[in-house]
């Protein structure tokens, strides 16, 4: 037990502050009562309610609030004992959805693409298994360059061009940071700016800016910037 309330006032008071997981919560009550409890509480709301009261009329309109169950008092110990397993079950159902919501979410920022099930995480998971190790074409005229996406250290737009530096190289392309997004291998070439792309297995380290903004040193020397926008999503990565 983290708290107890002599009235409805003080019960949202203490379920504000201590957020509990479950609460106990009597009908009739001097100034607010239970339902207006819940009212006012909202979104704050515990995610499991137990009504206990000696008044069953009450019972349809518990249920209508999404009360988990509605003792009678008195209250017997096998009933009691019964409505706390509903509140467990309860519980971990929304820990499992939870946790599972925030690792689809994850995977949707790494990836940038939209994963809406467990189903659509599996699938992805298979068809990364099977991507051979993969090349990028850099056209230039009449002559292709390919290039080992592993190799990339960062890519930067200059204007219509994407430079791409690899191996000591700088190699220009004509194309669209979001057409080349899509070539890329999202294992490890992540955007961190509007106008960079940078490969995460060579930063050596990140300093932050004042601005909010980060500045990151790659294995070869050079610095590039971490735009805010983009900074949630590469500390998920590295």
């Amino acid at each position: 037990m983290v708290g107890e309330a002599k009235n409805g006032r003080e019960a949202v008071r203490k379920v504000r502050e201590l957020k509990p997981e479950l609460l106990f919560l009597d009908i009739q009550m001097p100034g607010m009562d239970g339902f207006d409890v819940i009212m006012e509480l909202g979104r704050e709301a515990p995610p499991a309610i137990l009504f206990v009261t000696a008044y069953d009329e009450f019972a349809i309109k518990a249920f209508k609030v999404s009360a988990v169950d509605y003792l009678l008092k008195p209250i017997e110990d096998e009933r009691l004992d019964e409505a706390l397993a509903k509140v467990r079950r309860l519980l971990r159902r929304n820990r499992v959805s939870a946790q599972t919501s925030m690792l689809l979410k994850l995977v949707s920022e790494i990836t940038g693409e939209p994963v809406r099930s467990m189903a659509d995480l599996e699938k992805g998971v298979g068809e990364l298994k099977r991507k051979e190790s993969p090349k990028l074409a850099i056209r230039d005229g009449g002559k292709t360059t390919w290039v080992r996406q592993e190799d990339i250290e960062w890519i930067d737009a200059a204007g219509d061009y994407m430079c791409v530096h690899a191996l000591g190289e700088t190699l220009i392309m004509r194309r669209t940071m979001k057409e080349l997004e899509r070539e890329l291998n999202g294992e490890f070439l992540h955007r961190i700016h509007r106008s960079t792309i940078i490969n995460i297995n060579h930063i050596k380290e990140m300093q932050s800016h004042i601005n909010g903004e980060y500045f990151l040193t790659l294995s070869c020397g050079h610095t590039v910037k971490l735009s805010r926008t983009y900074k949630n999503k590469l500390r998920h990565l590295l």
